[in-house]
């Protein structure tokens, strides 16, 4: 979402498709939806340490999407995690189907703005991941543009875990910065507030770098910023866009 600022708009209008913008690597998810007929997958390649000693590897992280209009995308999430504690397991988590809708465009004060609804699938998944319940997700995801070289971006939503009721509410809040063209980078804010137990605060950043303009490469890292957060984390991602 940090890059080529002064062109992405050309997205929502239904001209010539600008550079590829990705959910990814940050958390802030990106407003902006897959040009109509075009194919679109974000591979992530994540390393995650906790505090209790257990890590997790997510090899690999894949967001598939199509555009089915200028405003509207489909899309499923696959992950395959490999988790080694007292007890090693992998395989696949449930698979999680969503959908982006584009609400309204950038004008002055108001950011442009898109909802993105998921829903996770309890038994599409490997024995040991399988979730109790289905488990919805929603996020409402905005931006301004600040300048030719600055965004700033946050989400507000909430998410369930599968196996019970509570809900935990999600926050991001980002700034983005384009060295170049092509370069990219990013500073981020974001958590998770469970309705009864206490929030996990964290921070992260990364750069990105357009090969092409269907083609991104990028790499980020964060860590834990109180006592119920993860330790830290490093991620490798690839993207790419095709034309149906």
């Amino acid at each position: 979402m940090v890059i080529l600022i002064i062109t992405c708009n050309s997205q929502i209008y239904g001209q010539e498709p600008g550079p590829i913008q990705t959910d990814r690597p940050d958390q802030t998810e990106t407003p902006f939806t897959v040009p109509k007929n075009h194919f679109q997958m974000e591979n992530g390649f994540t390393f995650e340490k906790a505090k209790n000693n257990t890590n997790t590897y997510y090899i690999p992280s894949i967001l598939s999407k199509f555009g089915l209009n200028d405003h509207f995308e489909i899309g499923v999430i696959t992950e395959f995690s490999s988790i080694k504690s007292d007890e090693n397991y992998s395989g696949l988590t449930p698979v999680t189907l969503r959908f982006k809708e584009n609400i309204c465009s950038e004008k002055g004060l108001l950011p442009i703005t898109s909802f993105i609804g998921y829903l996770s699938l309890p038994k599409l998944a490997s024995e040991e991941f399988k979730a109790s319940y289905f488990a919805p997700a929603f996020r409402f995801t905005m931006q301004h543009t600040l300048s030719e070289k600055f965004t700033f971006g946050y989400n507000l939503g909430a998410e369930w875990d599968g196996e019970s009721a509570e809900p935990s509410f999600i926050y991001t809040v980002t700034t983005g910065y384009a060295i170049t063209d092509k370069f990219g980078s990013y500073i981020e804010l974001y958590g998770f507030a469970p309705q009864k137990s206490i929030a996990d605060h964290r921070f992260d950043g990364g750069v990105n770098y357009l090969l092409r303009n269907n083609i991104l490469i990028d790499v980020s890292g964060g860590i834990g910023l109180n006592e119920n957060s993860r330790y830290s984390y490093i991620s490798f991602g690839f993207s790419f866009r095709l034309k149906d």
